[in-house]
C-alpha cells in the first residue's frame, strides 16, 4: 500500500520524519482549504487529522518506490597539529587573519613533496557536519585548489549556524575566517562560490535556515556575486534578508579586513540594508546592473543548442512564454525538450503542473528517455544508467498535484518549490486544466487577463520562466496551412498581448516534420522570431534539426552543446567548471624561498 491509495499527498522526495499535509476526508467540506490538518509519521506509517479525527496506518510500508539514497565518500580526519610557521605568517601578513582564528576554525595543513624534493603544505579547509569531517578543500596562496572527490557538498562552517537566530552567508572560506576574526561566529560560505546553482541549500533549508530571523547576505561585488545575492534572497525570503555592502574599493569581507581592519568590517555588517520596500525602486537599486549593461550591451538569453532555433529565441527568467498548437502536434514534447536542455546546460530545475502528462511515471519515463537517449527498457538501458537518470529526474524535475488545481494553489505550490528546491522554470500544461475561480460579474476575457497577470507577477517576483501551454480554438479552413497563431488561442487575445514569448508547435501530417514558429519575442536582444523545422526521434522522444541527424547520445555523460552531435564527450555539463590543477610552488620550509604573493 502507498499513501496515495488513501488520498494522502506526501511532499516530493520525503520518505521519513513527520509532516503536515491536507486531510482527504474533510478538506473538501472545510471553508479553510489551505489548512494542513493531517499529521503523518512517515517512519511509523500512521496519521491523524486534528480537525475531523481521521486516523489510520499504512501498515508495512513498501520501499520499492524510493530510490536508494546517495552515497558519499568520507575523507580521513585531518589531525590538527601545529601549523607550519610560514603558513601562519602568510595568513597574518597577507590575509590579516590570526593564528587563534586558524585554530578555532580547524584549519590544518597537509604535506606534499614537489618535483625537486622540497617539502610543502596545502592549506586544508575542513568541512564538518555535526562535528564529523564530510569533505575538504585544499588551496595554495596563489589560488590553486583541489577538493576531496566524491564528498558531500555542504556549506563551509554549517555547524556554526545551527539553532542560531542570525547568520551570515558569504562566498568563500577566507571571508568566513575574516568575519570570525572580526568577532562573528554564525557564518557559512557557499560551497560553490558564486555559482547560482544552489542545490546545496536543499538539505539545510529546514534544519538550519528556516528558523533564522535575520540572514546577512554578504556576497562579492562582481556580477556573479550580485546574481548569487539575488538567488539567495529569493530562496530565503526578502523579509528576513539584509544585503551587506562592502567599503569603497573592496570586493569581499577579507578585502575589507585587509584594507581597513576589524572595526570597518563590523561596520559593514551592522549597516547592512533591508531589502527595498516591494514596488518602490530608484535607479540606485539597479545601478550596478545598469552599469554592466552600459559596458557590455544587452546580452542574449539562454539557448538550447539548436542553431537555427537559437537565432529566433533565447530565454530569460522573469518572463511568461505561451505555447500553442493543434492537438497531437507535439507541444508538450517540445516543452520537455526545452526544459531538459535548459536543465543540462544551465542547471535549471523545473516544476510542472501537467495533468496531460499523467500518470507521473509516464512523464518521468519520457524525461529519462530524453536524458539518456534510448528507450526505457532493460535491454536498451543498463540498470546503472537508469538509476543515474532516475536520480537526476528526482533532483531536477518536480510535479505539482494540487487537490483543487486553481491558479492560486498551483502558484502556492510553485513558491514552495522555488524556496525549497530552487526551480527556475514553471510549466503549466495546459491552461484549460486549471480549475476556474472566475468571480461572478467578470467576463472570461477579463478573467484570463487576471490569470496571465498573476503568472507574470509570479515570474518576476520569483525569477522564474513560466511556460504556459494553451490550446487553440477549432481551426477553420481560413487558417493558412492549418497552423494557428496566438490570436487563435481559445478565450482571449490577451494570450498574445501579455506574453513575453510566443511559440507555435505544428506537426505536418504524414511526414516527420515539425514546425516551431516563434511568433513573439518581446525584447529584440532575446531573438528575432521566425521558423525552425525539426524531426521527432521516436526512439528517445528528442527533437533534432530537420536538416540534421538524430542524436542518441547519453546526455548525462556528454556535453549536449558539443558538435558534431554523434560524438560522445566526457566533459561535464556546460554549467559546471573543472577544478584548477594544484600548484607546487609555495609554503616551503625556508621563508626566504617563499614566492611573492
Amino acid at each position: 500500500m502507498d499513501y496515495r491509495d488513501y488520498g494522502i499527498i506526501v511532499p516530493l522526495g520525503k520518505s521519513s520524519g513527520n509532516i503536515k499535509t491536507f486531510c482527504p476526508h474533510c478538506r473538501a467540506k472545510r471553508h479553510n482549504k489551505r489548512d494542513k490538518s493531517l499529521s503523518v509519521n512517515l517512519d511509523e506509517g500512521i496519521w491523524n487529522c486534528h480537525h475531523c479525527g481521521w486516523t489510520g496506518t499504512l501498515g508495512k510500508k513498501s520501499r520499492n518506490d524510493f530510490m536508494p539514497p546517495k552515497t558519499y565518500k568520507t575523507p580521513q580526519r585531518q589531525e590538527i597539529t601545529e601549523l607550519p610557521r610560514d603558513m601562519v605568517r602568510w595568513f597574518a601578513d597577507v590575509r590579516h587573519i590570526s593564528e587563534q582564528t586558524l585554530k578555532a576554525m580547524g584549519i590544518s595543513a597537509e604535506p606534499y613533496t614537489d618535483h625537486k624534493g622540497r617539502q610543502h603544505h596545502w592549506i586544508m579547509f575542513n568541512y564538518l557536519l555535526e562535528g564529523n569531517l564530510v569533505t575538504y578543500k585544499a588551496r595554495t596562496a596563489d589560488k590553486h585548489f583541489r577538493m576531496f572527490e566524491g564528498g558531500r557538498v555542504i556549506p563551509y562552517n554549517i555547524d556554526s549556524i545551527k539553532d542560531k537566530k542570525e547568520c551570515i552567508i558569504t562566498e568563500g572560506e577566507m571571508d568566513v575566517l575574516a568575519l570570525y576574526e572580526a568577532g562573528y561566529r554564525s557564518i557559512i560560505s557557499a560551497p560553490t562560490g558564486s555559482n547560482r546553482n544552489l542545490s546545496w541549500l536543499d538539505d539545510f533549508i529546514e534544519t538550519h535556515l528556516d528558523d533564522k530571523e535575520t540572514i546577512y547576505v554578504a556576497g562579492d561585488t562582481d556580477e556573479a556575486g550580485r546574481k548569487l545575492r539575488e538567488e539567495l534572497v529569493i530562496r530565503l525570503g526578502n523579509d528576513r534578508c539584509k544585503l551587506v555592502t562592502w567599503s569603497e574599493g573592496c570586493k569581499d569581507a577579507n578585502d575589507v579586513l585587509i584594507k581597513h581592519g576589524r572595526d570597518e568590517l563590523r561596520k559593514c555588517i551592522e549597516t547592512a540594508a533591508d531589502i527595498p520596500q516591494e514596488g518602490i525602486f530608484t535607479e540606485a537599486d539597479y545601478h550596478d546592473q545598469l552599469t554592466d549593461m552600459w559596458r557590455e550591451g544587452l546580452k542574449k538569453g539562454m539557448t538550447i543548442g539548436f542553431d537555427e532555433f537559437d537565432k529566433k529565441i533565447s530565454f530569460e527568467t522573469k518572463r511568461l512564454m505561451i505555447v500553442t498548437g493543434v492537438p497531437s502536434s507535439g507541444k508538450s514534447e517540445f516543452i520537455d525538450e526545452i526544459c531538459v536542455r535548459l536543465n543540462l546546460i544551465y542547471g535549471i530545475r523545473v516544476g510542472y503542473f501537467s495533468p496531460e502528462n499523467m500518470p507521473l511515471t509516464y512523464h518521468a519515463a519520457k524525461l529519462i528517455e530524453k536524458l539518456v537517449g534510448c528507450k526505457m527498457k532493460e535491454r536498451d538501458m543498463p540498470k546503472a544508467t537508469f538509476e543515474q537518470a532516475a536520480m537526476h529526474v528526482r533532483e531536477n524535475f518536480f510535479h505539482i498535484m494540487p487537490e483543487v488545481p486553481t491558479i492560486e494553489y498551483i502558484l502556492d505550490s510553485a513558491r514552495w518549490l522555488v524556496r525549497k528546491r530552487g526551480i527556475k522554470v514553471l510549466v503549466i500544461d495546459p491552461y484549460n486544466r486549471i480549475e476556474s475561480s472566475q468571480p461572478s460579474g467578470i467576463s472570461e476575457t477579463n478573467y484570463i487577463s487576471m490569470v496571465l497577470d498573476s503568472l507574470t507577477e509570479f515570474a518576476q517576483k520569483n525569477d522564474v520562466l513560466v511556460i504556459l501551454m494553451a490550446h487553440p480554438r477549432k481551426i477553420g479552413k481560413d487558417v493558412e496551412d492549418g497552423v494557428p497563431t496566438m490570436y487563435d488561442i481559445n478565450g482571449s487575445a490577451n494570450f498574445y498581448n501579455k506574453a513575453d514569448y510566443g511559440l507555435v508547435v505544428h506537426r505536418y501530417k504524414g511526414e516527420n516534420k515539425v514546425l516551431v514558429k516563434t511568433l513573439k519575442v518581446k525584447f529584440r536582444h532575446l531573438g528575432e522570431g521566425g521558423d525552425a523545422y525539426f524531426c521527432f526521434n521516436l526512439s528517445n522522444g528528442r527533437y533534432y534539426p530537420f536538416a540534421g541527424d538524430a542524436d542518441n547520445r547519453n546526455y548525462l555523460t556528454a556535453d549536449i552543446m558539443a558538435k558534431p552531435a554523434p560524438a560522445v564527450s566526457n566533459k561535464p555539463y556546460a554549467w559546471k567548471t573543472e577544478e584548477p590543477q594544484p600548484s607546487l610552488d609555495w609554503l616551503v620550509s625556508d621563508p626566504n624561498d617563499i614566492p611573492p604573493f
